[in-house]
């Protein structure tokens, strides 16, 4: 295997962190732009869905095919031609004329993200290649996507309010440009050791199942579930998720490594990925709407209700990155995924008189939820894998967590602000909860260790000691 050596092994971590800041924090950041992009381009419900959706959904789609990419071709080659792709998409949203042409460089935005978030963990992991070292060092890279999903309003807030909402895209472009120097200077070149072969049907199915389910949930607000064109969204979906389960099998390099799913743990690890972003999706996109429409508030307020959000995933993600290396991941799933059940129930309780601080102290909630879930979810993905795994499983969990915050905000526009999405965020949480019971242990940790085995059988490569 060609295995990069860094001297700086810190600062290509932190060019990697970087990455992923900007690529999650457009997630969150544009949320608390949302009332400002529905005056200003008159914008619908809808509009303001596939705003976030488009973004969201392309990266889901199309995570896992960045990851075999780079795998195959040098994860520093794509990585790279990620952020120019992101920074010319960040320039054409910022100039959009329309909702329809912001939606579209939206999508084009997201095809830079998706050569960024799993490229760069399989980066991080193969400059670290001490099992400690490489669990502490992935326990920092997933705390940053928590910590920009948490960050991404109050910094969104204060552009909004200065500069108006295209200034959510401009920050990116200096940040990407910085990015794209240190990169060619510090990061080392790596691929797998052996090149896997593109699966095309594959990534066409994904894309078909993803869009029909994602397109299904939005457009149902205005054209209701029993609609033809919505039943057909779905049955088309539904015949895609079964043409993948009968297709990738028979392959020998598929573009959804099935077999990983063999380890309960790494299986897991995705379903709470799925959930959990998925609830915090659901959180944002009603949040940031229900503070400014419900409350009033401008958009910077707004923002700042959120600090605490941030604060905590600042304060407790390093922590729990450490947990898991030293104690493994059910301690911080099960506090994770008891925060976001308490979470979402209180918040069904919350009304336009709802006193502030109160208001505050149930997104306390959310922060604990944010800063324990991502480290497990990361750690638990590509630990115990060969390295030759390290792009298609980080890819399948960063894949769970597009999907998840897709589902959410779809689900969120189309039940509304009631406390039916709250409810569905309860729901998601006890998912979390039941999960980490479920998927940790050393029953769990035993499929894991077989799972990779198999891998290690056939390509003829050594395996890490497992750390979580």
């Amino acid at each position: 295997m060609n295995v990069p050596t860094s001297r700086h092994p810190a600062l290509v971590l932190a060019i990697c962190c970087a990455s992923i800041v900007v690529a999650v924090m457009d997630i969150s950041i544009v949320t608390v732009a949302l009332p400002s992009i529905r005056r200003d381009l008159g914008a619908s419900v809808s509009g303001l869905q596939w705003t976030i959706d488009a973004y969201t959904l392309v990266l889901a789609g199309f995570l896992v095919l960045a990851g075999s990419t780079a795998d195959r071709f040098g994860r520093k080659r794509v990585f790279l031609t990620g952020l120019t792709v992101f920074g010319l998409g960040s320039l054409l949203c910022s100039v959009a004329p329309g909702i329809g042409w912001l939606i579209a460089a939206r999508a084009v935005q997201a095809v830079g993200g998706t050569m960024l978030n799993p490229v760069a963990l399989a980066i991080v992991a193969t400059v670290y290649p001490v099992p400690a070292a490489r669990a502490r060092a992935i326990g920092v890279f997933g705390s940053m996507s928590g910590l920009a999903l948490a960050l991404g309003p109050i910094l969104g807030g204060v552009l909004v309010d200065g500069l108006g909402w295209r200034a959510v895209f401009w920050v990116n472009i200096p940040i990407i440009a910085v990015a794209i120097a240190a990169t060619l200077k510090f990061v080392p070149e790596s691929r797998a050791a052996r090149a896997r072969r593109f699966d095309p049907l594959g990534q066409v199915l994904v894309v078909v199942a993803l869009g029909g389910v994602v397109a299904a949930i939005i457009e149902a607000r205005a054209l209701g579930w029993t609609s033809p064109v919505i039943l057909g969204l779905l049955v088309l979906a539904a015949l895609a998720v079964a043409a993948l389960l009968r297709h990738e099998p028979r392959r020998a390099d598929p573009l959804l490594e099935l077999r990983l799913f063999r380890s309960v743990a790494f299986g897991g690890a995705i379903v709470t990925a799925l959930f959990a972003l998925c609830g915090f999706g659901a959180f944002l996109f009603v949040t940031t709407q229900y503070l400014q429409d419900t409350r009033g508030l401008t958009a910077w307020e707004a923002g700042l209700c959120l600090l605490p959000v941030g604060v905590l995933v600042l304060v407790l993600s390093p922590r729990t990155g450490r947990l898991v290396g030293s104690r493994g991941p059910r301690l911080p799933l099960v506090v994770a995924g008891t925060a976001l059940t308490l979470g979402g129930v209180t918040s069904a309780w919350l009304g336009p008189a709802t006193p502030l601080p109160l208001v505050l102290a149930v997104y306390l909630l959310f922060g604990v939820f944010l800063g324990t879930v991502n480290p497990p979810i990361t750690n638990t993905a590509i630990s115990g894998m060969p390295g030759s795994m390290a792009g298609v499983a980080g890819s399948l969990a960063s894949a769970g967590r597009q999907t998840g915050t897709t589902l959410g905000v779809a689900l969120a526009g189309t039940v509304g602000a009631g406390p039916g999405v709250w409810w569905l965020v309860a729901a998601l949480g006890a998912g979390v909860f039941a999960l980490a019971l479920v998927s940790t242990g050393e029953r769990a940790a035993a499929t894991g260790r077989r799972a990779a085995a198999l891998f290690a059988e056939v390509e003829g490569v050594s395996l890490p000691r497992p750390t979580g």
